[in-house]
């Protein structure tokens, strides 16, 4: 039986490249998200990899809708072996500048849509012992940076959950693995249709990477079952800076935070905005930043082959020692 796969927010962005790279690997794949016609895009995507596809309308802050949702995808194609929880929504503006409702959606989206899914996988992964549900995180889970106040905390939020709930399945000698993959910023169409009150067009903050730097490192820490994936030197930035110097990371970002996320181009406001219906367009896994987004990590590829690293080196230790 071929896996079943169920990403969040798989419609675009790091969401459908990793529906893409699980397709490409034989999965049954049910991408959850709201656009209709991203879902139908994604749908025919995933179906000319020769696999089954769901594609579910489903607003990720809904519990109800996402328990019926995996509902349907058991029915449809399987049990659920893979749950990836992607779904993400910010808002581009000073803490200030942003409205408790507006709070209260990336809140429900990125955070509480990440519960939701994660509850409904473990209804399901639970009674058979068997199963991966794979968080997605971000350098921001460790260390808040300016005009992205709701997104950071979601994503603080969604580190202690995951920790709280891997040491409960620990406790009961759960089978059921618990990863989260941790991503620097990527070229996704989140800065084309994410909420902003500033000046200026958003822009991920360089280095940028391709989504599907992060598709890689989401299917290997569901493959691989690690605890967690560091993707890119500077989420490792981001993550020691903090712990060693955080007083030094407050006056770098209070300096320079601000200006790296904004392009040189003016931005027309109000947009439309992804933040409570979806963005129209025909967004796929790219966002508009290709000529500077790369497309593979020194760090992933170390932390994927680090056995094989660590033979290679022991090897040659040897083959020296028995020179001497």
């Amino acid at each position: 039986m071929a896996e079943v796969a169920v990403v969040t927010g798989g419609s675009a962005g790091i969401g459908r490249a990793t529906a893409r790279l699980l397709a490409d690997g034989g999965a049954d794949v049910a991408v959850l998200a709201r656009g209709e016609e991203r879902l139908g895009a994604a749908r025919r995507d995933l179906e000319g990899r020769g696999v089954r596809a769901l594609a579910l309308r489903v607003d990720v802050a809904d519990a109800a809708a996402v328990e019926e949702a995996a509902a349907r995808v058991e029915a449809d194609l399987g049990p659920i072996s893979v749950w990836v929880n992607n779904a993400m929504a910010t808002v581009f503006a000073p803490a200030w500048a942003i409205d408790p409702d507006e709070y209260r959606r990336a809140t429900e989206v990125t955070y509480l849509g990440a519960v939701h899914g994660t509850l409904a996988a473990l209804r399901r992964m639970r009674p058979r012992d068997r199963g991966t549900i794979v968080q997605v995180g971000s350098a921001l889970a460790f260390r808040g940076i300016p005009l992205q106040a709701p997104y950071c905390a979601s994503k603080h939020a969604l580190q202690g959950f995951t920790e709280s709930v891997r040491t409960e399945l620990l406790h009961e000698r759960s089978r059921v693995h618990l990863t989260m993959v941790h991503l620097p910023a990527h070229n996704t169409p989140q800065f084309e249709w994410g909420r902003t009150r500033m000046p200026r067009h958003p822009r991920p903050v360089p280095p940028i990477f391709q989504p599907e730097v992060a598709a890689e490192a989401i299917v290997a820490a569901a493959r691989l079952r690690r605890r967690e994936l560091f993707v890119g030197w500077p989420t490792l930035q981001a993550v020691w800076g903090n712990r060693l110097a955080p007083s030094l990371v407050d006056l770098y970002l209070a300096r320079t935070g601000v200006r790296s996320q904004q392009t040189d181009e003016g931005v027309d406001l109000p947009r439309l905005d992804n933040l409570f219906e979806p963005a129209p367009g025909d967004y796929a896994a790219h966002g508009t930043f290709d000529a500077q987004a790369r497309d593979r990590s020194l760090l992933l590829s170390v932390s994927l082959h680090r056995n094989g690293l660590a033979f290679a080196a022991g090897a040659l230790l040897t083959a020296l020692a028995l020179r001497r």
